[in-house]
């Protein structure tokens, strides 16, 4: 790197500046359609605060440290406040350009810690990593591109050509740090279940984001070299064959798996195979980019599965895009990179060393500061929204950002509460949530119609019992006078029987025949008289 450019260099360089700058509005889109809609403006303000705070921290120092004259390789002493008017053109550029990395980075920790996390909270994690963490092993990596000496990983031979690690890593340590110490969002885990997905608001804002990040790769990648010379072409071949090769691999193994073609799985496998070439690109043959990407998106979705068998709850998979592809990628440098290309005249195992150490510095420098720093932060402030506030989304409760999903639920919610469903809810013409509420307010319609004729049902159903109660009552009435009646019948039969017995009697002592005959079976007194 230098900081003197042609002109046609600096173009080259200006218009890579503008292509990477293009990838903050590819992850806006991508965090944005991942997340769930009552989130999905946190997301986006998230990604436009991130890079004014990271361009304005690496303007002032971020940038002297990370490429000033180096102190001992740990860190820079110049620089500071990159001046723009009446001086170097090529100073500008290269800060413009690298400004545009350590937004990058900072970014990505956008995505994983989406849904939870304050955004008070998230700005300072941007702090850290755009104005400490990215700078300091930025140094340790690239430092000495400008003015000497080097930073000590790259003088003992680190190879990241465009930031699998410096970039991609750091971004993703940090996000995993976060995402332990705010915790996974409510319901992804449930106990005793199956991890729940948590599916995007809108997967085609998703994929435009992806293909913007992959058009942001041609600046990402290409600009690297930071002139306009024979090697461009090739840097951009191979990270487009790389991007393609882990895009087509996920979706492949996602197919057998689950059987179905799944969108995360295309989305995710495309950047972890650009993210793993991104630190080889410039040093590998074709086929080799092609078998990095391919197995860019393995480990990418490798790492899902463990992250979730460990119930980290990534929202968009930032940590096994960046972090576990970025890592493989450094790692492929030393497997796949062409020593002469390379150029530090180390064996492939000592290269393969200086790599695995460049990895665990990163890991251990961000993800230990990151965390260190959040938890103690954490126990004085919370980092984390109340479950309350998660529920209704932070497009509400952290921006006050109301919606027309947001409006009809709270439409919705006054009518549950209330328990008044005349009123109709608002209905805004020509949109996807219109549509629900027309549908909603033809249920509402359906169901008041229902209503009225179970209510006429039910008064009909009352006065019948109301008549049945009282025909039953008349019966028992009834009944209760036919017993009496038929008791006094009873009562003269039986008087009429023993006055016709007393006749008999006393005509037999007469001597006279018997007037009447009497059934000896008729009562208990004739039967006894007969039986005499």
């Amino acid at each position: 790197m230098t900081a003197d450019f042609s002109m046609v260099d600096g173009i080259w360089i200006l218009v890579c500046t503008g292509l990477v700058f293009a990838m903050q509005a590819g992850f806006l889109c991508l965090e944005s359609g991942l997340t769930r809609s009552k989130d999905a403006i946190n997301v986006a303000l998230k990604n436009m605060t991130d890079f004014s705070v990271s361009l304005l921290l690496f303007w002032a120092f971020g940038f002297a440290l990370m490429f000033g004259a180096s102190e001992a390789g740990w860190f820079g002493t110049s620089h500071f406040f990159v001046p723009m008017a009446g001086q170097s053109s090529g100073l500008t550029t290269t800060f413009l350009f690298q400004a545009m990395f350590c937004a990058t980075a900072a970014t990505i920790v956008s995505g994983a810690v989406a849904g939870r996390m304050r955004f008070a909270a998230y700005i300072i994690i941007t702090l850290i990593v755009s104005g400490l963490v990215y700078p300091v092993f930025g140094h340790w990596a690239w430092g000495g591109a400008i003015e000497g000496p080097a930073g000590w990983l790259a003088a003992r031979g680190f190879v990241d050509f465009a930031g699998s690690t410096v970039v991609h890593g750091v971004g993703a340590w940090a996000g995993l740090a976060a995402i332990l110490v705010i915790g996974p969002r409510i319901g992804r885990f449930p106990k005793d279940q199956a991890p729940k997905p948590v599916p995007g608001s809108n997967m085609p804002m998703a994929m435009l984001g992806t293909l913007l990040l992959w058009m942001g790769w041609i600046g990402f990648n290409g600009g690297s070299t930071l002139e306009m010379n024979g090697e461009v072409a090739g840097i951009i071949g191979n990270t487009f064959l790389s991007g393609a090769a882990g895009m087509l691999t996920a979706l492949v193994v996602g197919w057998l798996v689950l059987g179905h073609a799944d969108v995360n799985l295309a989305i995710n496998g495309s950047l972890a195979g650009l993210v793993a070439i991104t630190a080889g690109c410039h040093a590998v043959t074709a086929p080799s980019a092609v078998v990095i990407g391919a197995i860019g998106a393995v480990v990418m979705m490798g790492a899902h599965w463990i992250l979730e068998r460990r119930q980290v709850d990534d929202a968009i998979g930032a940590v096994p895009v960046h972090g576990a592809a970025g890592v493989w990628g450094t790692i492929a440098v030393a497997l796949f990179g062409m020593p002469e290309i390379l150029g530090t005249g180390l064996s492939r195992w000592a290269q393969l060393q200086i790599q695995l150490t460049g990895i665990f510095v990163a890991f251990a420098l961000t993800f230990g500061t990151t965390y260190l720093l959040l938890r103690l932060i954490h126990s004085l402030f919370p980092l984390r929204v109340t479950p309350e506030q998660e529920q209704v989304g932070l497009n509400v409760s952290e921006h006050g950002a109301s919606t027309e999903l947001y409006e009809l639920l709270v439409e919705m919610e006054f009518q549950r509460q209330s328990g008044d469903f005349s009123p109709k809810v608002t209905v805004e013409p020509g949109s996807d949530v219109g549509q629900i509420a027309a549908q909603y307010n033809r249920v509402l319609d359906k169901v008041t119609v229902e209503t009225k004729n179970a209510i006429r049902m039910a008064e009909t159903a009352d006065l019948s019992r109301q008549q049945t109660e009282q025909a039953c009552a008349e019966l028992e009435t009834t009944v209760a006078e036919l017993r009496e009646f038929n008791e006094l019948s009873e009562g003269r039969e039986q008087r009429m029987i023993g006055l016709k017995m007393e006749v008999n009697e006393f005509a037999g002592k007469l001597g006279q025949p018997q007037p009447y005959d009497v059934c000896p079976h008729q009562n208990e007194a004739c039967q006894t008289a007969d039986e005499r």
